[in-house]
C-alpha cells in the first residue's frame, strides 16, 4: 500500500492524462513531417524518373501519367543515340577528364590555400582573403570575354586545356576548406614539426587526413559543377569531337525536327555519371555537412 502511495505521489494522474494530450500533438506533428517530406520527395525525383522513363521508351510519354502506364522499356533510343551520333563517346571521354581533372586540381589547390589562410600568420592574410570572397560578388558572364581573350592569345580554345586550366581553383573551396581546417586542433601541427615534418609533410601527413571529409564534399560539389558547365564549353569549344556532353546534348536537337527520344536518352547518360559519384561518395558529403555544422 506504500509503495503505490508513493507512487502515486511521484506521477499524480493528473500529470499522466496531462501528458497524454502532449504525446498526440507530437505524433500528429511528426506525421505531418513524414507527409512533408514524402510529397517533397516525390516532386523532387519526378523529373528525374520522367527523364529515364521517356530514355527507355520509344514513344515520347507526356506527364503526369503517361511515363507511369508504358508496360515495358526498350533500349531503342539509346541504339539509335549511338548509331546515329559518332561523337558521342568522345562527348562522354571529354566530360569524364574535364570534370576529374577540374575536380583533382580544387582538391590539391583549394585544400592548400584553405590550409594557409586558416593556419598561417602572414601579413595581409585577412585582406587577401576578403578580396578573394569579393569576388564571388562578380558574374560570371562577365569573366567570359577577358577569359576567352587570354585562352585566344594561349592557343587554347577549341581544346580541353581552355576548360581544366580556368577551373584549377575555386573561390567557395577556397572558403569551404579554409573554414573546416580553423576547427582542426593547431596543436598537431606543432607536434608533427617537432617530430621534424616539414610543411608538405604537415600538410600530407595531418592537415590532408584530416580534412578527408570536407574535402569529399568540395569534390562533389566540383565534379557536378564541372560536369553541368555549359556556358564556356559552348564558347570555347568548336569541333563537334571536342564537345562535353552537355554541350553535345544541346546539339542533338535538329533544325527542322526534334528527336525526342535521342535526347532523353542522351541527357539520362549524360545524370548517370553524377548519380554513381555521389552515391560512391555520399557517406563522407554527408559526414563532411554533418562535422561541420558541429564544429561550427
Amino acid at each position: 500500500m506504500a509503495s503505490k502511495a508513493n507512487d502515486s505521489s511521484v506521477f499524480p494522474k493528473s500529470e499522466v492524462i496531462a501528458a497524454a494530450p502532449r504525446r498526440a500533438a507530437i505524433n500528429v506533428w511528426a506525421i505531418f513531417a513524414w507527409v512533408v517530406l514524402i510529397i517533397t520527395t516525390i516532386i523532387a525525383l519526378f523529373p528525374m524518373y520522367w527523364l529515364f522513363a521517356n530514355a527507355f521508351t520509344p514513344i515520347l510519354a507526356t506527364p503526369p501519367l503517361s511515363p507511369i502506364l508504358i508496360p515495358a522499356f526498350r533500349l531503342d533510343n539509346f541504339e539509335r543515340l549511338l548509331a546515329n551520333n559518332k561523337f558521342y563517346i568522345n562527348w562522354m571521354i571529354n566530360s569524364l577528364v574535364v570534370a576529374f581533372a577540374i575536380t583533382a586540381f580544387h582538391v590539391v589547390f583549394d585544400t592548400l590555400a584553405g590550409y594557409a589562410f586558416a593556419k598561417k600568420r602572414f601579413p595581409g592574410r585577412n585582406l587577401f582573403f576578403i578580396l578573394i570572397l569579393s569576388t564571388l560578388m562578380i558574374p560570371i558572364h562577365v569573366t567570359f570575354i577577358p577569359l576567352y581573350l587570354i585562352n585566344r592569345s594561349l592557343g587554347l580554345i577549341d581544346s580541353l586545356w581552355a576548360l581544366i586550366l580556368p577551373g584549377t581553383a575555386w573561390v567557395f573551396g577556397i572558403f569551404l576548406m579554409r573554414q573546416y581546417i580553423q576547427t582542426l586542433p593547431s596543436e598537431l601541427i606543432d607536434a608533427a614539426r617537432i617530430d621534424g615534418a616539414s610543411e608538405i609533410g604537415v600538410f600530407r601527413h595531418v592537415i590532408f587526413p584530416l580534412s578527408m571529409p570536407a574535402i569529399a564534399a568540395l569534390a562533389i560539389f566540383t565534379f557536378v559543377r564541372s560536369w553541368n558547365d555549359f556556358l564556356w564549353p559552348v564558347i570555347a569549344l568548336n569541333k563537334p569531337q571536342n564537345y562535353t556532353l552537355t554541350v553535345g546534348v544541346a546539339n542533338l536537337q535538329g533544325e527542322f525536327m526534334t528527336d525526342w527520344g535521342i535526347i532523353f536518352s542522351g541527357a539520362a547518360l549524360a545524370a548517370l555519371p553524377m548519380i554513381v559519384f555521389f552515391l560512391l561518395f555520399q557517406k563522407y558529403f554527408l559526414e563532411g555537412v554533418r562535422m561541420g555544422a558541429l564544429k561550427g
